[in-house]
């Protein structure tokens, strides 16, 4: 799941995603103070938007150019609250403890030895800051349903949780109804949230 098959993936169709916030976002997101937002894997833009209009200001992140300029196209009353960025979070360091929010919604972090990519993002959310995990849940995912995608070589939520140490708290770890339909052609009933603050 490189550069290239996230830029195919995006140009084979005119739209991917439904152009709505991500539902595990607004929910934990509405009644928080805005300020500096980290969007993981912000895809066609639509989550960093949604921050920007309520006076986040947004770094928005994505392996995929593909993506990042079709994002960018949809930017034209948040100019300036919205930072478009290309890297590879895999291997990239975001600025640390810089971020009052760390969104990370649906993005395929796989597991590396010592948690290397993981702890960069755990390291950018600032003190007092919020950390928020969206995943699908396992139990939806139909056995042997995409034989190129194997959902145990990516973190999970719960697992995340775990990993936190005592610089953290966690306020919500749980499995839930989506609120919106499933994305088609997917069986995803349920979400799985992790939400956690930095204490220190």
């Amino acid at each position: 799941m490189d550069e290239q098959f996230w830029d195919e993936m995006y140009r084979s169709r005119d739209q991917v995603f439904s152009g709505n916030p991500n539902g595990v976002l607004v929910a934990e997101v509405t009644a928080l103070a805005p300020g500096q937002a980290l969007d993981v894997g912000c895809g066609e833009g639509a989550d960093a938007l949604w921050l920007a209009r309520r006076g986040w200001h947004v770094t928005a992140v994505d392996i995929s150019r593909t993506a990042l300029k079709r994002a960018a196209t949809t930017d034209v009353d948040m100019t300036g609250r919205v930072a478009w960025a290309h890297a590879d979070l895999t291997t990239a360091s975001p600025p640390a403890r810089a971020f009052d929010l760390v969104s990370v919604q649906y993005f395929p972090l796989p597991r590396q030895p010592g948690h290397s990519a993981l702890r960069r993002l755990l390291a950018a959310v600032a003190p007092g800051g919020t950390l928020l995990i969206g995943s699908h849940d396992l139990a939806d995912h139909p056995p042997g349903h995409d034989h190129d995608f194997d959902p145990g070589d990516y973190y999970q939520p719960d697992e995340i949780a775990r990993l936190l140490d005592d610089d953290w708290t966690i306020l919500i770890n749980e499995t839930r109804p989506r609120t919106a339909p499933a994305p088609e052609g997917t069986h995803h009933v349920n979400d799985v949230v992790l939400r956690a603050q930095r204490l220190r």
